[in-house]
């Protein structure tokens, strides 16, 4: 039974690291929780199987560890974990507005009282004064108003 606990404690110490390395960036409670079961598990095996089985177990450990660490740390390992996509998203920008007031356009949705507007081929999120207009009306700019569209029925 001793010898059980001792390579639970450690396989499931080196386990937690693991996971710490690969998946948790930083130092966290699972790699915390993972070193201690290390420690627990060479301490027990020094004090319940004997000191040669202990050195055993600290040379297995740290070997372990170690060996871990250095895959697990490698840049071709972590670029496989990393996110690699570029976000080339843009936001408009309405301080500098592409849509003049007088432009004209049509709702593609109903405004009750925002929705979205068709501008040539330009869909952008509008609201009115308050109205409802049903999708399918054709609207007209009045303004931008703290970054908001302003349109009525034209």
């Amino acid at each position: 039974m001793d010898w059980l606990t001792v390579i639970l404690l450690l396989l499931f110490g080196l386990l937690f690291l693991v996971v710490e390395v690969l998946f948790i960036p930083g130092t966290t409670l699972v790699g915390l929780i993972g070193f201690g079961l290390l420690v627990v598990g060479v301490w027990l095996g020094y004090r319940d199987l004997g000191s040669t089985v202990g050195h055993y177990t600290l040379l297995f450990s740290v070997v372990a560890a170690g060996v871990m660490l250095y895959i697990g740390l490698r840049p071709k390992n972590l670029h496989r974990f990393a996110l690699t996509d570029v976000n080339d998203g843009r936001v408009r920008d309405v301080r500098r507005p592409d849509v003049q007031p007088g432009t004209a356009g049509r709702a593609l949705s109903a405004l009750r009282p925002a929705g979205t507007v068709l501008f040539g081929e330009d869909r952008r999120e509008a609201a009115t004064r308050g109205e409802f207009l049903d999708a399918g009306t054709p609207v007209r700019v009045l303004g931008i108003e703290q970054n908001r569209i302003i349109v009525e029925q034209a």
